[in-house]
């Protein structure tokens, strides 16, 4: 800011992004939007996203997201089987808009890149990719229902 120049109050002030950012990077959020009256900033870094069409929001207020983390697989029960667990709290989606087919069903082949689920988080909505290669063959969360960070959301047979 120049000096003898008052500060903006406008979302669109360069230093208050700069802020916003930096405090972004600190916390390892991937999003963040902000309006004032009819202006508004979306700013995003990185992660898979996707923003879904508008909908009643659920009625779970999730708290803040902690660090952002990956998806691992981890290994369950004796039986070989892998899960894949929930990067971060929040709200599991297993279909894109209540009329969508689920993004997988018990019975399946996935892949590394397959996109499993959503899990939304503060108003964001996270693309989940397997991160593995295998059979579904247990979903262990219902639509909509929190979960938890590190949660197992499915059941995977690895391929042999």
């Amino acid at each position: 800011m120049s000096k003898g120049k008052p500060q903006d109050d406008s979302v669109f002030d360069i230093q208050r992004i700069r802020d916003i950012v930096k405090l972004m990077e600190e916390h390892e959020l991937t999003e963040v939007d902000l309006q004032q009256g009819d202006d508004r900033i979306k700013l995003g870094r990185g992660g898979q996203q996707v923003v879904m069409p508008a909908s009643p929001p659920p009625a779970y207020s999730a708290g803040p997201a902690p660090a952002a983390a990956t998806p691992s697989p981890a290994a369950s029960v004796d039986d070989g089987s892998i899960t894949i667990n929930s990067p971060m709290v929040g709200t599991f989606y297993a279909k894109a808009t209540p009329e969508s087919k689920p993004f997988v069903e018990i019975g399946q082949m996935v892949s590394p890149e397959t996109i499993v689920c959503i899990v939304e988080a503060m108003k964001v909505f996270n693309e989940i990719p397997a991160e593995c290669s295998g059979k579904v063959i247990e979903v262990l969360v219902a639509d909509q229902e929190a979960v938890d960070f590190g949660k197992p959301m499915f059941r995977i047979q690895p391929n042999s």
